[in-house]
């Protein structure tokens, strides 16, 4: 065995070891193994667990956006009876649309045209994440390191392939693989500069552009500030080298992003310059984006949903973030959700356990440094926003694997076999972990749970004789988080249209357009354990 490969325990072990050191040193079969097995391991488990439903409002309006571009158009004309459709996160004016930038929307079309299923983009999504990943380590670390950064990417509790970033519609998959582009980019490029690695390096800032706008900009701040003071440094290329290879890959990369995104833009809100989100957020929303801002006038709600949602839930939020404590509290809450989700109980051992050690030698490593300040600003982006979930961290995602794989190289320096004990704990706590996951998985009964339901009830009817509308009437207690109004693009040409409850004349107006389908009403309450489903009452 080659001196310095990963080696610990048994002969099996060793023998595992030396073939991954072997394996490393082929960087284009390695990242491509890596993304295989990533696509692969996630297909493998979504078909054994079963496809899942979608059951976050986010995850619906991404479907809208999938199916939107699956059939080949950018977004739907307004519906006559819109104002029966109006859902979360979903804009009807000036046109139908995702309310989210296109990057998610794209992937999952893509599975639904390769695959058959948006599922399979999903996947796709992993493949690509865990790759770039992998192609982002080798520029940072050792072949064999940058190998096992990629096993643990795909194995990885939560976002790795037994985690909900592989089974969902609606995680991070998509801005990680940019951020990795952009990190794996740049240390190519200021190493020996490629005009590939400067195309690789636009394509990561397009992701991101087009997957989490806000993050995915501060994010690349610090990348671009550190590759313009080098270009213009006297360790730098010369101007010729720097044009070429460098400011004119990415600025071609970019205004072809640019241009794309305005006449998407263009397409949808009829402004270039004006995103589906900013109308979905002027139109619906109270709370500012950002907790300095101030909030909005409250808009006209025709539904008590999207008033408790917006209004009641995060207004509310928003208002406990203004004091004082309520600000602590929060950034208390999620500096720890984030490091609980992307470290937990797997990684968190090694990484503090080295701090002593990983402080010192950050501060003489330049880079590590710059690695530091890099995931700084990201989470420093999340503390900053009214509201944030643990993925919108997604493009700092590479920089987690760097941390760790560095601490457990440490370990090795200061103590090899305490070193190598701790780097196989981690990668068999990993494999514990998918298997935990996947067990708790299997043994969860939902089949009761209201996506289920609206999904049986949805297969029944499409899979049964004529067209039907669904009118949803919620009682008191109904759960904002659960929403059962979502449709397809082409309202019209759906077998089932789901449609929100109104006022009688509203109502007859959208009975009188629907006129030659079967009525259905559907009373929805928590105190329902299955909701009726029964013919609509003629009057």
């Amino acid at each position: 065995m080659k001196p310095g490969a990963l080696q610990f325990g048994g002969s099996w072990l060793a023998a595992i070891a030396s073939r991954l050191s072997r394996l490393a040193q082929s960087q284009a079969l390695s990242v491509t193994l890596i993304g295989l097995l990533a696509f692969g391991g996630s297909a493998a488990v979504g078909l054994m667990l079963g496809i899942r439903e979608p059951r976050v409002h986010d995850e619906f309006s991404y479907l809208l956006a999938a199916d939107t571009f699956a059939n080949g158009r950018l977004t739907n004309p307004t519906h006559p009876m819109w104002i029966h459709f109006e859902s979360l996160h979903i804009i009807h004016q000036p046109t139908y649309a995702s309310k989210y930038p296109p990057a998610q929307g794209l992937i999952l079309a893509a599975g639904q045209v390769i695959g058959g299923h948006p599922i399979v983009g999903v996947w796709i999504g992993m493949g690509l994440m865990c790759a770039a990943i992998c192609w982002m380590l080798y520029a940072w670390v050792p072949p064999r390191w940058a190998v096992l950064g990629g096993v643990l990417a795909i194995l990885h509790p939560v976002v790795g392939i037994g985690g909900e970033w592989a089974q969902s519609y609606w995680r991070g998959a998509v801005a990680a693989f940019g951020g990795a582009l952009v990190l794996g980019g740049l240390r190519r490029i200021m190493r020996r500069p490629h005009m590939h690695d400067a195309l690789l390096l636009g394509l990561g800032l397009a992701v991101l552009a087009n997957s989490r706008p806000y993050e995915g900009l501060l994010f690349s701040l610090p990348a671009g500030v550190a590759l313009l003071v080098w270009m213009l440094g006297k360790n730098g290329p010369a101007i010729g080298v720097s044009i070429e290879r460098i400011v004119l890959p990415i600025f071609i990369v970019l205004a072809l992003t640019g241009t794309a995104m305005g006449l998407y833009n263009l397409r949808i809100t009829g402004n270039v310059f004006r995103m589906p989100y900013q109308v979905y957020e002027e139109t619906y929303t109270i709370k500012p984006l950002f907790r300095w801002g101030s909030p909005r006038p409250e808009p006209t709600y025709r539904h008590q949903i999207m008033s408790q949602y917006h209004h009641e839930f995060e207004l509310n939020t928003y208002t406990w973030g203004r004091s004082i404590s309520g600000f602590l509290s929060q950034t208390d809450i999620r500096f720890r959700m984030l490091w609980n989700y992307f470290y937990g109980e797997v990684f968190t051992v090694p990484l503090l356990a080295m701090l002593p050690v990983m402080l010192p030698w950050m501060s003489r490593n330049r880079w590590a440094l710059f690695a530091l300040l890099n995931c700084s600003v990201g989470v420093g982006a999340l503390l900053m926003s009214t509201w944030a979930t643990p993925h919108y961290a997604a493009p700092i995602l590479c920089l987690i694997f760097l941390f760790v794989l560095q601490a457990m190289r440490l370990w090795r320096w200061r103590d090899r076999a305490v070193g190598q004990f701790v780097l196989w704990l981690v990668f068999f706590l990993c494999i514990y972990s998918v298997g935990r996951s996947l067990y708790g998985a299997m043994q969860q009964d939902d089949s009761s749970a209201w996506y289920q339901q609206r999904a049986r009830i949805l297969k029944h009817l499409e899979n049964g004789p004529g067209r039907h509308l669904i009118i949803v009437r919620y009682g008191p207690k109904h759960s904002i988080h659960d929403e059962w109004v979502y449709n397809k693009p082409d309202i019209d040409s759906a077998k089932v249209v789901w449609a929100r409850d109104m006022d009688k004349a509203q109502n007859h107006a959208l009975v009188d357009y629907f006129k030659d389908r079967q009525l259905w009403l559907l009373e929805v309450d928590l105190d329902r354990s299955t909701p009726e489903l029964k013919p609509y009452p003629k009057t």
